[in-house]
């Protein structure tokens, strides 16, 4: 590997195989690590039971803590920090990746229905047939996620399909399904109608081990969805003309990006609740910390989005003493505020 310069300035690490990776965006990335790891250490110490920070770590590390603070600690705030970067990272992910498929900045697992046809089969299933297994509920959750991405395609066509088709289909189906899950929730008991809007909001409230050990297998994929996806979607941000001239098979990359979608959507909507927002959100935010496209956007925004549900859940315990806030609701507060600002930071840019 060595450092090069492209044609249009920017420097390079270009490795053996002929891959350059953007020396900007590695440091991007790097600083996002860097981040997530210094607010995951302020959420260990964060809470109500008290720790703080050093001991957090120390304990982290092996020296022994209390009885309640031992539970805290590995019971309660790792499995949230956890459970909450992997889900926030594979949201955002799958809304980088919509945004390019459709080619619309606002496109995301919410607005395209996707999110919402998992959470109306999980709330079928918790309402009305809340004795089966509970290991039932990924697999609903991801048919509930493929049924709308194939009614889609379907109702689109799976040739003509376009980017701008598949946004207005989807908003369409967004509009029912949410209109199906209001009356879910105005015609049940109290107590489930109550659990059911907890769930809504997004939560990490129910953030356990078992939870962790049975979503990891979708994060892991999410790697080489980046890997195999990014060059695709490089093409696709230039529209479906140009991704064709490139040589992109448009018929067969469209769809299976949108299962990988369907599959990281209906994972993190089946663990924590839909994080609305955040996959419109995080890709732009990225890409105000660094300029970039194909794999490099979607690592980047998927460490922003990792980085602001582990800021969210860790604002809820810092600031709400004895309040359950959703963070779901929390990622809104401060993720809200960002994205005015880097869309502020793009308009003056634009005038400049």
């Amino acid at each position: 590997m060595q450092v090069a310069r492209r044609l249009d300035g920017r420097r390079v690490l270009r490795c053996a195989s002929g891959l350059d990776v953007p020396l900007a965006n590695l440091a991007a990335a790097a600083g996002l690590m860097a981040a997530a790891l210094a607010v995951a250490a302020y959420a260990l110490g964060v809470g109500a039971t008290e720790l703080g920070i050093g001991g957090a770590l120390r304990a982290v590390f092996g020296a022994d803590v209390g009885g309640d603070q031992a539970f805290a600690l590995w019971q309660v705030r790792l499995p949230h920090i956890l459970l909450g970067f992997m889900a926030g990272w594979c949201v955002a992910l799958s809304g980088a990746m919509l945004q390019s498929l459709a080619q619309n900045p606002l496109a995301d697992p919410g607005l395209l229905g996707l999110s919402q046809g998992a959470m109306v089969a999980l709330m079928v299933l918790l309402v009305f047939f809340p004795d089966l297994p509970h290991g039932l509920a990924p697999f609903v959750a991801l048919a509930g996620g493929l049924g709308v991405a194939v009614l889609i395609l379907v109702m689109v066509g799976w040739e003509q399909a376009d980017g701008l088709a598949i946004l207005l289909m989807g908003i369409a189906l967004e509009t029912t399904l949410s209109a199906v899950a209001s009356l879910l929730i105005l015609y049940t008991p109290p107590e489930t109608s109550y659990a059911l809007s907890d769930w809504l909001a997004g939560s990490l409230f129910g953030a356990s081990w078992p939870i962790i050990s049975a979503f990891a297998p979708w994060f892991a994929l999410s790697l080489p969805v980046i890997l195999l996806a990014g060059p695709s979607l490089k093409s696709f941000d230039l529209g479906d003309e140009a991704a064709l001239a490139l040589g992109e098979n448009v018929r067969r990359t469209r769809p299976a990006i949108l299962l990988a979608a369907v599959l990281l959507t209906s994972a993190a909507v089946t663990a924590v609740g839909p994080l609305i927002f955040l996959g419109v959100i995080a890709p732009h935010i990225a890409d105000a910390v660094s300029r970039s496209t194909g794999r490099a956007r979607l690592g980047l925004s998927a460490l922003v989005g990792g980085l602001l549900v582990v800021g969210g859940d860790t604002l809820t315990r810092s600031v709400t003493s004895g309040v359950a806030l959703p963070t779901g609701l929390a990622i809104t507060i401060i993720g809200v505020p960002l994205f005015i600002a880097t869309l502020r930071l793009r308009a003056l840019r634009t005038v400049q």
